[in-house]
């Protein structure tokens, strides 16, 4: 902090004093009546200040007579001779001695008794005294450690703090802080998709302008940037500049956003920034932060932090990989693991749709189809989808449906399990089952999160794929031996239709393509719609929801407050699909109590991303669509908590414009 100039008791009484009875004499030439009036009342301020003044220092001298009574000899003189500088204060944290190095090293000859030493010294103030036993202090350039003491004596308890100066040592640590190298990897999202029909020509202009961004971007630092391939690029950089660029909220990726090709595709980064001890720990953190970026959808920058992964960016929609060699790879890796098992459990998350538990139903009975025991985990009471099993028991097949609890019974050492539509541990039907299960495979689409099933011996996450759905149909196509119902295939229709609300948002090339497949094992589409109807009860509530919205700063938000609770997690989902259709809706929200908690259902058209909404709020999703479910909150607390969150969304927006118009 500053360092000022703090007077002692006694010269500003002296100089007050003087003053006034020079204002005084000046009174006795205009009017002596009032001239004796002043006298007598300036006499009396005089008297009372010094009267305070020698009561203040015979209350500070009574003070110190007490520490010294507690003090032997010995400890009196090496307060008074010691080479430190050394001050007392009370609990209050208010000085009452020091000796005279503290005075002239500290002080430089300022007299401060009585005053307060976070005040003075900037530290430590009351609650600091009682709590620590040393703390770091900064007064004028130089800087201190204060190691604590206390002494008591009676009733009274006092604190002696010996300062010893330290700055050198500080500067040098600061600036070691300063300098720690960080590993940055860069990987352009897109690269395969936009030289795919470009010329060689405008093959080299795409790859010179990114590249030309990013050597501005680091040349603003001491950095060192590499490119290691055709689409990656490793950055070396000290932490001064990585914070820099941390606050700057990694504007890179606005800029090589614009960069856009004949197809009017726009170039996409993913960034993942590791800090560790080493620069071996760096890049392995590097590497788990840029896995964590890509599984979101590419197109942000996530950084290793001791707490988990800070994200930024995230904005746009991701870009649809055409290639399907993963999917091959997978699929073979997983017939593998199924000829192998004894049996197997299909499982996706609480509360399951017909994406979640139509990708479960269609793998299982496929399975089975191979000769393998395979069953579906499912709480039937709490799916979201009794027409899908209904369809399943009327065709015969209702064995392979499995209560968690049955589930529990036939894990063994052989028991491979699938979890579909999700990768969150929390999520998942049973919690039991997961943590049982030795041999885990992961097969969902939502984009990744920090809590992620991370013990999966195959996680084939694709961000870029409409639905659990479309890839488990994918997936279907390349093992041997699948023959695959009317029944299996309508299911992963139903599901793909559902999470790309028949064929509207995130809807790509080989989301049709695999429908096209399911079309062609004769799923009909007439049979999928129905399996979407609803009660008149549903309607009904989503109606009543619909009715209860209100705008606010593009965003269609509706409280339910009904009572109804789990009940109208339908209804709900439905109603925030419905208000995208009010004119001037970016997104919408649904809010309801179920018991001791509040569910958001939240959606949007593209521009609004309603995954980094829910995120803050402890949920997750897509781009698109996206929810969260708020532990012991209410109603009003979750909405004003809503409103928050949009306003800092809203706000992250308008400063990534502002800086990239700025930068162009």
């Amino acid at each position: 902090m500053k360092k000022r100039r703090v007077w002692s008791i006694t010269p500003p009484v002296l100089i007050l004093g003087t003053a006034l009875l020079l204002a005084v004499g000046v009174t006795y030439f205009l009017n002596r009546i009032v001239f004796f009036a002043e006298l007598g009342l300036t006499v009396s301020v005089i008297a009372v200040a010094f009267g305070w003044m020698i009561y203040t220092r015979r209350g500070i001298h009574s003070t110190l007579l007490s520490v010294a009574e507690s003090l032997d000899q010995t400890s009196k003189d090496s307060l008074s001779s010691s080479p430190l500088p050394v001050v007392v204060c009370s609990e209050q944290g208010e000085i009452l001695w020091y000796n005279v190095i503290f005075q002239n090293e500290v002080l430089e000859n300022n007299a401060v008794y009585g005053e307060s030493l976070s005040v003075i010294t900037g530290g430590p103030n009351a609650a600091d005294l009682s709590k620590k036993k040393f703390v770091d202090v900064s007064y004028g350039s130089r800087r201190y450690t204060a190691y604590i003491s206390k002494v008591t004596s009676d009733d009274t308890a006092l604190y002696v703090l010996y300062y010893i100066e330290n700055t050198r040592y500080k500067k040098v640590f600061e600036e070691y802080m300063l300098s720690r190298p960080s590993v940055v990897l860069i990987y352009i999202d897109n690269m395969d998709e936009l030289l795919q029909n470009a010329r060689e020509s405008e093959r080299a202009q795409i790859s010179g302008k990114v590249e030309t961004l990013l050597e501005d971007w680091t040349s603003k630092t001491s950095g060192l940037l590499r490119r290691f391939a055709s689409d990656r690029f490793l950055l070396i950089v000290e932490q001064r500049h990585l914070q820099q660029i941390i606050l700057q909220k990694f504007d890179i990726l606005d800029k090589v956003r614009s960069v856009q090709t004949g197809a009017n595709i726009s170039v996409t980064l993913s960034i993942g920034v590791g800090q560790g001890a080493t620069l071996r720990e760096s890049e392995q953190l590097a590497r788990q932060a840029i896995d964590m970026a890509l599984g979101r959808g590419g197109d942000q920058a996530a950084v290793k932090t001791k707490n988990g992964f800070d994200f930024y960016g995230g904005v746009s929609r991701g870009i649809e990989r055409r290639t399907k060699v993963r999917t091959r790879v997978v699929a073979s890796a997983l017939q593998e693991l199924i000829e192998s098992s004894d049996n197997v459990l299909v499982m996706g998350h609480r509360f399951s749709d017909l994406d979640c538990l139509g990708a479960a139903t269609a793998l299982a009975s496929c399975i089975r189809g191979l000769g393998k025991c395979a069953n579906v985990v499912v709480k039937q009471s709490q799916s979201l989808t009794p027409e899908l099993i209904k369809r399943y028991i009327d065709s015969g097949f209702g064995d392979l449906f499995l209560e968690p609890d049955d589930a529990l019974l036939n894990i063994s050492g052989k028991t491979l399990l699938i979890i579909t539509d999700t990768h969150n541990p929390n999520l998942v039907e049973s919690e039991e089952i997961l943590q049982a299960a030795e041999t885990v495979v992961v097969i969902d689409h939502h984009r990744k999160m920090v809590d992620h099933i991370d013990n999966a011996v195959i996680f084939f996450h694709e961000p870029y794929a409409s639905s659990a759905s479309e890839m488990v149909a994918e997936m279907l196509q390349y093992i041997d031996g699948i023959n695959m119902s009317r029944l299996d295939a309508e299911s992963l229709l139903a599901g793909i239709m559902l999470d790309t609300r028949s064929f509207v948002f995130k809807a790509g090339v080989r989301t049709f393509e695999a429908a096209a497949y399911l079309r062609r094992l004769g799923a009909d589409t007439v049979e999928v719609k129905r399996m979407f109807s609803g009660s008149i009860e549903t309607y009904k509530e989503k109606a009543d929801i619909v009715a209860e919205t209100q705008m606010y700063k593009q965003a269609a938000i509706a409280v339910d407050r009904s009572g109804l609770g789990g009940q109208l997690r339908i209804a709900a989902a439905q109603a925030a699909d419905e208000m995208l259709y009010i004119k001037g809706v970016e997104a919408s929200f649904v809010l309801f109590a179920d018991e001791d908690s509040v569910n958001i259902s939240a959606r949007s058209l593209g521009d609004f991303n309603v995954q980094l909404v829910m995120e803050a709020m402890g949920g997750g999703g897509h781009l698109t669509m996206a929810g969260a479910r708020l532990a012991n909150t209410t109603l009003e607390q979750a909405y004003n908590s809503l409103i928050e969150v949009i306003d800092r969304y809203k706000q992250d927006q308008h400063s990534r414009a502002l800086s990239l118009k700025n930068a162009y």
